[in-house]
């Protein structure tokens, strides 16, 4: 999943000023910084993995009416191949032209629900990031920390080469959003088969 860089760069942003303002004698010493992996952290949450697992149940029978019509251009492709020499030019041509019409609005509909999907994936990542950051930074304020870098960003701000664990806030605000949201962690299921990783983001994700 890629997320939008923008708006974490905002939510960063202002955990780094939120936090500075509240420690105006920070100058005087050395500066408190944590690290956190910001993107985990929201997927990890437990209202992000349950808004994903209804995300899913969501196109799942999109994908169902997909795989049919999939199905069904396979089963044409094999019928023509197997019966072309036994039929004349026009018959071969309307076939060809049925499959052709098949496959376009196969491509068609493939694009829409992976667009459609990647725009409600960017929703749902968005609005538990907003709550996340909010949370982050006061956080980042009631701990003293002048400074949290993510350490997954892509973008040319502070690059974490290296981090102590103990500076690493991941999991404490993982658990902490928890507990503010009250949302309890969704039950284990088995592990889905694979599937290609343009089809979903990474999560349990924002492609």
């Amino acid at each position: 999943m890629k997320r939008s860089i923008a708006s974490i760069a905002a939510l960063l942003g202002l955990v780094a000023v939120g936090a500075a303002a509240q420690t105006p004698a920070a100058s005087a010493g050395p500066e408190k910084v944590a690290v956190i992996a910001f993107q985990e952290a929201v997927t990890q949450t437990n209202e992000f993995q349950r808004n994903f697992a209804d995300l899913q149940r969501k196109y799942d029978p999109k994908r169902q009416q997909l795989k049919t019509l999939s199905d069904q251009v396979d089963a044409l492709k094999k019928q023509l191949q197997t019966q072309a020499a036994t039929l004349n030019d026009a018959d071969r041509e309307s076939r060809a032209r049925v499959i052709d019409d098949k496959e376009k609005e196969l491509q068609r509909d493939a694009e829409d629900d992976q667009n459609d999907f990647k725009q409600d994936m960017q929703e749902t990542f968005n609005g538990v990031a907003q709550k996340v950051g909010q949370l982050l930074i006061s956080y980042a304020k009631s701990h003293g920390y002048t400074v949290v870098l993510d350490g997954e960003t892509q973008q040319q701000a502070p690059v974490v080469l290296y981090a102590n664990e103990s500076v690493d806030i991941t999991k404490a605000i993982i658990d902490a959003y928890n507990v503010k949201s009250g949302i309890p962690a969704p039950p284990q299921t088995p592990p889905a088969a694979p599937k290609p990783a343009s089809a979903t983001p990474r999560a349990p994700a924002p492609h």
